[in-house]
């Protein structure tokens, strides 16, 4: 068996475009999701039963059916239904930012379920509105509890972006499994493309780590 490491370092700029649209794609998606999320769970959580009943049907869907199923759907599918055509990227950026939107939503409801009652009372006690005693009492303090737990959505939706390349995102995946078919060489790239995948998620995962210790709370 021989090895012919130089088509990698000869496709290095395709590798390196494909790991700047993976973390585009990452970025971009949690700006979308942790607002979209917060919102959710909102929703879920208000007193008026369809918007309850709307937010869980959203949440329950994407979080109930595969991610690559959602991708296909959005890029093959909803076209045909609504006459409406957008990029694979922007298929892609919106697939990701609903299917991540619905955990995150379930990340924070948690968190905004998991302060003590009596707090809220104290503070409706000293005549703060429903919205004062959200900002300043329940956010604040259920967002530190869930902040682990976001971190390791971030690190799972990293690997995720991976299942658009279904629709041709010129991602790190997509790029990888082009060169190899453009090369032939199968090893030598599927390697670098594991190598860069484990070089790019191994800090985020330790990073995880180090906030799992950093915030986690002890009643």
């Amino acid at each position: 068996m021989t090895f012919d490491w130089s088509v990698v370092w000869e496709a290095r700029s395709q590798f390196l475009a494909g790991v700047g649209m993976t973390v585009f794609l990452t970025v971009a998606t949690m700006l979308f999701a942790i607002p979209g999320g917060l919102l959710l769970a909102f929703l879920r959580l208000l007193p008026i039963k369809p918007v309850q009943w709307l937010a869980t049907m959203f949440v329950e869907f994407f979080r109930a059916t595969p991610l690559v199923l959602q991708i296909y759907w959005a890029y093959y599918v909803l076209p045909i239904l609504t006459d409406l055509r957008v990029s694979a990227v922007t298929t892609a950026l919106v697939g990701l930012s609903c299917n991540v939107s619905a955990f995150n939503c379930e990340t924070f409801r948690a968190g905004i379920l998991s302060i003590r009652r009596g707090q809220v009372n104290a503070a409706l006690a000293l005549g703060m509105g429903p919205v004062q005693l959200m900002r300043t009492v329940v956010l604040p303090q259920a967002v530190m509890r869930v902040l682990p737990s976001l971190a390791s959505t971030w690190v799972s939706l990293f690997k995720d972006t991976s299942l658009v390349s279904i629709i041709a995102v010129p991602e790190l995946s997509y790029i990888a499994l082009k060169v190899r078919s453009d090369t032939y060489r199968i090893l030598e790239v599927l390697t670098a493309m594991a190598f860069l995948y484990w070089a790019l998620g191994f800090p985020q995962a330790k990073l995880v780590d180090w906030i799992h210790r950093k915030f986690k709370v002890v009643e």
